[in-house]
């Protein structure tokens, strides 16, 4: 009996080592073709937006491909369609020490509401994005309000690329131990992108676009916010710009500067909208904000 229980200890165990029997493969005519439920409007803002008949998509050109959109969680900035009424700002910080990467983008949408998406993580040595923070949120009344007004900024007239003249003389800015930006807006029609390295007058000719952008992000998630620890406060950069403008200074293009993307037709829309934000500022070489 004692060789006969061996045996049967025996088998318990190589079966308990073999674990449980594989899952039966799921039907090959359904793997294909998955019930999607609709994502919140925290996460899709514009979900399942689709150009009509008459429209063309918006040119997009601020150096993001759609495909490393896709590796931060978020849809393409190319393939957004806005409506009248509606916008998008985004905004790409790169500190220029390390890896560490943020981006936010607010959609502002016909019937009022506003959303925010914002991710960090590190952008290097895997093809995935490391140690990612996700934030998506929807935004209240007072943050909202600052956004309605931001295509009429002066700012979007500003070169694309600039350095600063400070009245005596052009000066590129060199980003040693600072942060770099890349913030684009989406309109009906028309996308504007603007670059601003370190230097704190150029960063501080679209301080009150970043401060709208990352004042709707900080706060959220402590993760986040070490990344950006000065959050949207960007007062010493404005005051920086200020005083260039109050010294006879101004920005002007850079030597990287190139024309913005043009603009596109906007197809007629007969749904009962509120009223649009005015076209984006004409883009003469080198105009300061007032």
């Amino acid at each position: 009996m004692s060789g006969l229980t061996g045996l049967i200890a025996g088998l318990a165990l190589a079966a308990v080592q073999q674990g449980p029997p594989p899952a039966p493969l799921p039907d090959p005519a359904t793997w294909w073709s998955p019930e999607v439920p609709r994502p919140p409007p925290e996460l899709e803002p514009l979900y399942n937006r689709r150009l009509g008949r008459d429209e063309r998509p918006i040119p997009i050109d601020n150096g993001v491909e759609p495909l490393l959109y896709r590796l931060w969680g978020l849809q393409p900035l190319q393939s957004q369609v806005v409506k009248r009424g509606e916008l998008i700002l985004e905004v790409w910080a790169r500190p220029a020490r390390g890896v560490r990467q943020a981006v936010v983008r607010v959609t502002l949408r016909r019937d009022g509401r506003a959303f925010v998406q914002a991710r960090a993580g590190l952008g290097c040595c895997t093809p995935e994005i490391g140690r990612r923070v996700d934030i998506n949120a929807e935004l209240a009344e007072p943050q909202i309000t600052p956004l309605k007004s931001l295509p009429a900024d002066p700012a979007w007239g500003q070169p694309r690329s600039v350095i600063v003249d400070y009245s005596g003389g052009a000066v590129s800015a060199l980003c040693v131990d600072g942060v770099s930006w890349d913030v684009t807006l989406l309109v009906p029609g028309q996308a504007r992108h603007l670059r601003r390295a370190c230097d704190d007058a150029e960063v501080g000719s679209i301080a009150r676009i970043l401060s709208a952008a990352l004042g709707a992000a900080a706060g959220r998630d402590p993760r986040f916010d070490a990344v950006l620890p000065r959050g949207a406060d960007f007062s010493r950069q404005d005051t920086a710009y200020q005083s260039l403008v109050q010294s006879g200074g101004r920005v002007i293009p850079g030597e990287s500067n190139r024309p913005q993307p043009p603009a596109v037709p906007v197809a007629a829309d007969d749904a009962e909208v509120p009223t649009p934000p005015p076209p984006l500022p004409a883009a003469p070489e080198g105009a300061p904000r007032p």
